[in-house]
């Protein structure tokens, strides 16, 4: 008995839900006023986006501007040296060759400037992240590995390095 009250009773509830549908009629104003909403703020969003894009490269182009100016200008006495010790070549051969000199250290200054510090110690073991093996000796007085000779210097650290210094190490006999 208590199944077929429990039939009516959904029975009852399901038509009930049916006649109140077919009474009112869906009401779509709403959804579509919100659908319209919605795609409005994506439009906006998607404009927003590509305003953000276009001044972060604009904005990208001026660094780039602003970093050249400023490793130029930096440069800048380095070939003011390099004129005044070609002015100076009648002096003698020594006189340019201290020029020279006063030049490059001039030179390297600048790299380490901007973050790329030379490296062209002997005697130190080898590592990959800042040398490059060019060359192998036997050496059975030093330790495997050890630089005895930097054929080209290095410039920089293990994460920014614009070159690993090219270097000659040591082996034992065998």
């Amino acid at each position: 008995m208590e199944r077929s009250a429990d039939r009516s009773t959904t029975e009852s509830a399901t038509e009930r839900t049916d006649r109140d549908q077919a009474e009112t009629p869906p009401d779509h104003t709403g959804t579509e006023a919100e659908s319209a909403q919605l795609e409005d703020r994506w439009r906006r969003a998607l404009a927003d986006l590509d305003n953000l894009r276009k001044r972060y490269a604009k904005d990208l182009g001026r660094e780039r501007a602003a970093e050249a100016a400023k490793v130029s200008a930096a440069w800048l006495p380095v070939l003011d040296n390099l004129e005044l010790a070609l002015a100076h070549a009648g002096g003698g051969p020594q006189a340019v060759v201290e020029g020279v000199k006063a030049i490059r250290d001039q030179a390297v200054q600048v790299l380490s400037q901007f973050g790329f510090e030379r490296h062209d110690e002997v005697g130190v073991p080898f590592s990959p992240e800042l040398h490059e093996v060019v060359g192998v000796v036997d050496r059975p007085d030093l330790d495997s590995g050890t630089v005895i000779e930097v054929v080209r210097p290095g410039y920089g650290e293990n994460g920014r390095q614009l070159r690993p210094a090219a270097v000659v190490v040591s082996r034992p006999e065998g």
